[in-house]
């Protein structure tokens, strides 16, 4: 898959872009285009794409299973939606991303390096592509991990963001707000 796809930097984003990367990424990037011009200071950073999300469900036979799953799932059994949400993130974490995907990553981790110094500790944030919305909001549902230092460990936090999108509380908010998983 052609990289541009995969990783966007921040001074490439807009608030246009939530699709793209999700609410947290589009506002970052809009503060970088709008303020660093004014001389505001905003640390650089990249957002790993909803398609690089869908290419590593795609690449590992995912979305069926994902289906089959929550097919299943009783929505106001909260034992089903632990269960359900525990079977789809053991899914995802043992899945394996694709070598363009991983490498990907890491050269952008390895970039922010040669613009601060080796090795930056970095925050590894989930970034909903329906995030605060006007009806809707996903705040505090997926993981966040911060003080995340080396390409691996980078690519390790994205897998385990990628699989806190199926908490119980987050497949219950998106069941019953009507949100595709």
């Amino acid at each position: 898959m052609i990289e541009s796809e995969l990783i966007k930097w921040f001074h490439e984003l807009s608030i246009n872009d939530i699709p793209v990367v999700g609410g947290k990424n589009a506002s970052l990037g809009e503060m970088v285009r709008e303020l660093t011009p004014k001389g505001v200071k905003i640390p650089n950073g990249f957002a790993i794409t909803a398609q690089a999300y869908r290419y590593f469900i795609e690449a590992n036979q995912l979305g069926d299973k994902i289906h089959t799953v929550l097919s299943e799932l009783k929505t106001d059994n909260l034992e089903s939606l632990r269960s359900s949400g525990q079977e789809i993130r053991q899914m995802i974490l043992h899945a394996t991303l694709p070598d363009d995907l991983i490498n990907a990553i890491e050269k952008a981790y390895s970039k922010l390096g040669d613009e601060y110094f080796e090795n930056p500790d970095v925050a590894v944030r989930s970034s909903a592509t329906a995030e605060d919305l006007p009806d809707a909001s996903f705040a505090g549902q997926q993981a966040s991990y911060l003080n995340v230092k080396g390409g691996q460990d980078v690519v390790q936090a994205v897998k385990k963001c990628w699989a806190s999108l199926f908490t119980a509380r987050a497949i219950y908010y998106r069941e019953k707000n009507n949100f595709a998983h």
